[in-house]
């Protein structure tokens, strides 16, 4: 297992204007630091949180998954990102992590937001997606999931553990935002992964002012890095070593 270079994208975003966000992330993906191992968006990250399907939603061939492939090929790395995208008749919001090579792990959000009345217009996954990625086994997840601990819990068997990063997109508003802290280091210290929150800044449509607070947590819950309510590029490296430190000195997963 390698050490993992990760770059966190927070920002503002403009409401259900593709065109208008994909050209901003253009201009942040420019201060990326290279090499990088992955680029993580915030939720339904060109067209914000937005229960307009019908209008927004593409398919897995529509342009902004092309723009995701075009940038991981550019920089040589894997962009990750949720959307809406449309099978059939049904709608999902759906988290991708696209490989430079064009590999395409998908996720669709388990807990929709009942707040927001999310589960009227999406349509919930029902599994997990985990995978490998440059000897990591990466977990994904999509806003509030984060709140239902039961369907994040790790495990391990021989030693091996299920996933070694969890990675969670979201457009979290500010008045909960200490409720997006604490429930980030909560998942790495109960399954003894590291932990990435990527969240947006700025002024939603529906007047909700989001704070950002993206981070990257430890496996021990040691907060590695978090940044307050600006556009923000955080470069951070999770160390493979410290990984393996963590779950050898507290072997609690193992007492379950």
């Amino acid at each position: 297992m390698q050490d993992l270079k990760v770059s966190l994208i927070q920002c503002d975003q403009i409401w259900e204007d593709k065109k208008a966000n994909l050209a901003h992330y253009e201009t942040m993906l420019k201060e990326v630091q290279l090499p990088t191992d992955i680029v993580v968006f915030p939720e339904m990250f060109q067209t914000a949180f937005s229960m307009n399907a019908v209008a927004m939603a593409e398919t897995m061939e529509g342009e902004s998954i092309a723009w995701l492939k075009k940038m991981a090929t550019k920089y040589d790395c894997a962009m990750v990102a949720s959307l809406i995208i449309k099978e059939e008749k049904v709608f999902n919001n759906r988290m991708v992590f696209i490989q430079a090579d064009g590999t395409i792990q998908q996720y669709n959000k388990r807990k929709l937001f009942g707040l927001a009345n999310e589960e009227q217009t999406f349509t919930p996954g029902d599994k997990n997606t985990i995978f490998e990625y440059k000897g990591w086994k990466v977990f994904l997840q999509v806003c509030y999931d984060l709140r239902f601990p039961e369907i994040a819990r790790n495990s391990v068997k021989n030693d091996v553990y299920e996933y070694d990063l969890l990675i969670n997109v979201a457009n979290w508003p500010e008045k909960r935002s200490l409720h997006w802290r604490t429930l980030l280091q909560a998942r790495a210290i109960e399954n003894q992964a590291y932990v990435i929150g990527v969240n947006r800044v700025g002024e939603g449509e529906n007047g909700l002012y989001y704070s950002g607070d993206s981070c990257i947590i430890a496996p021990s819950g040691m907060v590695v890095t978090m940044v307050s309510d600006e556009e923000h590029i955080v470069n951070e490296e999770l160390e493979s070593e410290t990984l393996k430190e963590v779950r050898k000195m507290m072997p609690f997963l193992k007492d379950r």
